[in-house]
């Protein structure tokens, strides 16, 4: 299956791998076997109201409204997790805009009525036939709302979080780095890490430059030195809090 590149404002690019078909599918069956579960439960109630109550209305009724969370289910889901049903949480996938930005809950909206043209009204064969003929595996839903199914397994590495290996007794050099949020402190170490694999000495620079801008600092060190320098000294204070 593709990658998806996404071109970071410091026109670094980054790679998200698409999910094949095949995860979409096992993602889905393991929403599917869920919803069995809760089928048999609302099966049960059922019996069990049949006894209570001698208006078989009433019973409908309640059954109906006892089948309500599975009809949204996708819709909730994915808003509440991130682009995530319990299926992807299992298969480590989730929906993200083309450009790699997380969706708003229009494009969940989107997506979930799409789910009859998809997946319901024709047996999962539309969706199926459209992932397939896709280049970025994408139903009729996902190219409607402009989104896509990417892999969020890790290699599990440090150098994959923002996170640094310090010493106990390390001994911060610039204290305005609480200004930073977890979000930037990812984004510069991508960028960091990327130029430097790729010797790409110019960006280092500019990132350095922008660094300095945003802390208010100024320093002699080096560019790779300063940068992780800076790195460190933000997981000093966050780990530390």
């Amino acid at each position: 299956m593709a990658n998806l590149a996404i071109n970071t404002t410091q026109n670094v690019n980054l790679d998200y791998k698409i999910v094949s078909v095949g995860e979409r599918i096992l993602a889905f069956l393991i929403d599917v076997f869920l919803f069995s579960i809760y089928f048999y439960i609302v099966e049960l109630a059922t019996a069990a109201m049949n006894v209570a109550f001698s208006d078989n209305w009433t019973v409908f009724g309640i059954q109906q409204l006892l089948l309500l969370p599975v009809m949204f289910y996708s819709l909730y889901m994915h808003i509440l997790f991130n682009g995530r049903t319990v299926g992807k949480m299992a298969m480590k996938t989730r929906v993200v805009k083309m450009d790699g930005s997380p969706a708003r809950w229009s494009d969940y909206l989107i997506l979930w009525m799409l789910r009859l043209v998809d997946i319901w009204i024709f047996l999962g064969s539309i969706g199926l036939l459209s992932i397939i003929f896709s280049e970025r595996g994408q139903r009729v839903g996902d190219h409607a709302a402009g989104t896509v199914v990417i892999s969020t397994k890790n290699k599990v590495s440090i150098n994959h979080t923002i996170l640094e290996e310090i010493a106990e007794d390390y001994q911060p050099k610039f204290n305005t780095v609480t200004t930073l949020t977890d979000k930037d402190v990812r984004l510069i170490k991508e960028t960091y890490l990327i130029a430097r694999k790729t010797n790409d000495f110019k960006t280092l620079h500019m990132l350095r430059k922008k660094v300095e801008t945003l802390l208010g600092t100024s320093s002699d060190l080096y560019d790779v030195q300063y940068i992780d320098t800076v790195l460190r000294d933000y997981n000093h204070f966050t780990q530390n809090m």
